[in-house]
């Protein structure tokens, strides 16, 4: 697995002579699905690939840097700096090209988040800490894998660029290049080296199929591209429009609200009242799509991973459980120890049976949270466009801008990171839970104990039953005797005015000791319902697991509120359609005015003075409004006086 996330074997070799040798004591045990196991695994036991994904990630820095400088250069500065500036001697080239908008870009989205998925790989090779081109301190630790974060996005810049790019001609030929440079290393490593120490057969496949078929649809996307652009340049299809201002949806989403509301004669589907209802007018920015794919790929590694852990785990375990067998043996099954060793062996066995079972549901939950967070973030985003914020805590309802702008560059890698994390989490607390219900339920049986555990259960389930049912009988007899009766007989429920005080002091006095017992209990159930919810959700960044009050201190969901708060303010329907109106109205003022001087310098009459036309349509002004004369200063030597009192006798006459 070392190998697979660096691509380096020659620093996993004191892995792989632990595995050989583990390999070789675990060899003459009976049966031959344990013999055919080792041989392939033993496939790649001395393989030794020549391409080092490694070191090709700090090659591919040289062609990633070249296509960058190739872009830039195309790219037309709208500013250009003072002659004394030495930038000036470059003219206008050079501009600074973005990746992808991370705020508002809706255009290509699917293609962007493609993109992110082939970046899957080194994402969970940086977060398995893997990177160590050098040796350093402790301390250090976090500036080196900054260093490595910026070198993998450095790597993997020219994809987005050249998605983005207004050259597609040529951004499309040096995508498409550096998308097959990358998919010809990926498939020739796979190629040399395609089964693994862990899975045996085809394990490097099957943690490298996913980005190899997210570099696929980047070169028959650069390829389509490239066509496009081809067909524009030779003149045989017209060029698009420029992206414009105003999504498609937003517009849609701003008439729905200036529309009368008629009520719906469509009758919904049970999908989209309880699980999702697709709106045509939203659509999801191209950096949660992103995020989401990227996601789904990471946690499909990770749990690959994972399994391998546990191969490798599983087959200590059979190794030691090996030598407790001989060591029975050895005793005749007579040894103090003896009871000791079999349920060892019986907690060994019964862990592994539900450590693997409990894989599927872990998984089937982030996956279900990733569609949630998009569900819970659609709900969000169009509650701050309606004014709402009462779903927020209080202390966000005005958070820090600065904070905000961070947000937005955190929540991504925050997301992943609390999805991996939170499976794992999620993992461990349902495989505890399975051994519970095991010991508790299963084993019982099988050790032919089910009576007793029937007993058992019996008692238990009594004694709950009654501990709230007591619960259940405070609150009758205080509805039956301790309140007064409703005022109306439309009331819900009784008022809170106390009723029989006497016999309800005695009733308080003879519980209060009952109640100090019961508090022990009430206080146990509630940390271990916190502890369950509090590891059940831990993947949800859209959602605090902190108290109220103490919402502040975690940062997961201080960094999807910010993300909120940037995504309202640069992308509410309502304030784009505005802007847009005002970009559209001053482009047609100009436009006009331009149209009219050059009508008036085309015309062949005698050409007016420009303060003649301002004397006359200030004329015109002051006859329309003769509040307006008495108002203006008196300039001298201008005849300003004069002029209005010329308008005022034209006025009064």
């Amino acid at each position: 697995m070392c190998a697979l996330l660096m691509g380096s074997p020659e620093e996993c070799s004191s892995l792989r002579l632990l595995r050989e040798g583990h390999e070789l004591e675990v060899e003459g045990g009976p049966g031959d699905d344990q013999q055919v196991l080792q041989g392939t695994r033993q496939l790649n036991g001395t393989c030794v690939s020549s391409v080092d994904m490694e070191l090709f990630l700090h090659y591919s820095l040289i062609p990633s840097l070249f296509i960058i400088l190739v872009l830039s250069f195309l790219q037309r500065r709208e500013h250009l700096k003072q002659r004394d500036d030495t930038s000036y001697l470059l003219g206008n080239h050079f501009a600074i090209i973005i990746p992808l908008d991370f705020v508002g870009t809706f255009s290509n989205r699917w293609s962007y988040g493609i993109a992110f998925g082939a970046t899957a790989n080194k994402v969970m090779f940086l977060f398995s800490e893997g990177y160590q081109p050098l040796q350093i301190p402790q301390w250090a630790q976090a500036f080196v894998l900054l260093i490595g974060g910026m070198e993998v996005g450095l790597s993997y810049f020219p994809f987005f660029a050249c998605l983005s790019s207004e050259f597609q001609l040529v951004s499309s030929i040096l995508g498409f290049s550096y998308s097959l440079i990358w998919f010809a290393v990926t498939i020739l490593y796979i190629i040399q080296c395609p089964h693994g120490q862990f899975l045996g057969k085809y394990e490097t496949v099957m943690f490298y199929w996913p980005s190899l078929l997210c570099l696929a649809f980047l070169l028959g996307r650069f390829l389509h591209m490239f066509v496009k652009s081809l067909r524009v340049h030779l003149g045989w299809e017209l060029q698009m429009e420029e992206k414009p201002f105003l999504e498609v949806h937003q517009a849609e989403h701003v008439k729905r609200l200036l529309r009368k509301a008629t009520p719906q004669e469509t009758k919904k589907s049970w999908f989209q009242t309880r699980v999702y209802e697709w709106d045509p007018c939203f659509q999801f920015p191209s950096r949660m799509i992103g995020t989401t794919v990227l996601a789904f790929i990471c946690l499909y590694l990770f749990i690959v991973m994972e399994f391998c852990m546990f191969m490798y785990v599983r087959d200590e375990l059979d190794v030691f459980e090996g030598e407790l067998e001989n060591y029975i043996a050895s005793m005749n099954e007579t040894g103090t120890l003896t009871p000791v060793i079999l349920q060892v062996k019986e907690l060994m066995n019964v862990s592994k049976g539900v450590w693997l079972v409990t894989i599927l549901p872990a998984s089937l939950t982030c996956v279900s949270y990733l569609f949630h967070i998009l569900a819970c973030y659609r709900k969000h985003m169009k509650r701050l466009w309606a004014g709402n914020k009462h779903f927020l805590p209080l202390k966000f309802h005005h958070p820090s801008s600065s904070e905000s702008v961070v947000a937005i560059a955190r929540y991504s890698g925050w997301q992943i990171a609390y999805i991996l994390w939170g499976y794992l989490i999620i993992h461990v607390v349902q495989s505890l839970c399975g051994l519970m219900i095991m010991y508790s339920l299963v084993l019982p049986v099988v050790h032919n104990q089910g009576l007793e555990m029937l007993q058992g259960l019996g008692i238990g389930t009594l004694t709950i039953s009654i501990v709230l049912g007591l619960m259940i009988l405070q609150v009758w007899i205080a509805t039956g005797c301790f309140l007064q009766p409703k005022m109306s007989m439309a009331d819900k429920q009784k008022p809170l005015a106390l009723n029989n005080r006497k016999a309800f002091h005695n009733f308080n006095y003879f519980l209060f000791f009952y109640n100090v017992l019961l508090g022990l209990g009430a206080c146990l159930s509630r940390l271990l319902i916190s502890c369950i919810l509090g590891t059940w959700l831990i993947a949800r960044i859209d959602r605090t697991i902190m108290q109220n009050g103490y919402e502040g201190a975690d940062m997961g969901f201080s960094a999807w509120i910010g993300m909120l708060y940037v995504d309202h303010y640069h992308t509410n329907p309502v304030l784009v359609s505005f802007c847009n109106i005002l970009i559209t109205g001053h482009r047609e003022r100009r436009l006009q005015q331009a149209i009219k001087y050059w009508c008036l310098n085309q015309s062949a009459g005698p050409r007016v003075s420009g303060r003649s036309r301002t004397r006359w349509l200030l004329l015109q002004t002051l006859v329309n409004n003769p509040q307006l004369a008495m108002l203006r200063k008196s300039r001298r030597g201008h005849g300003s006086r004069e002029f209005t009192q010329i308008l005022l006798m034209g006025s009064e006459s």
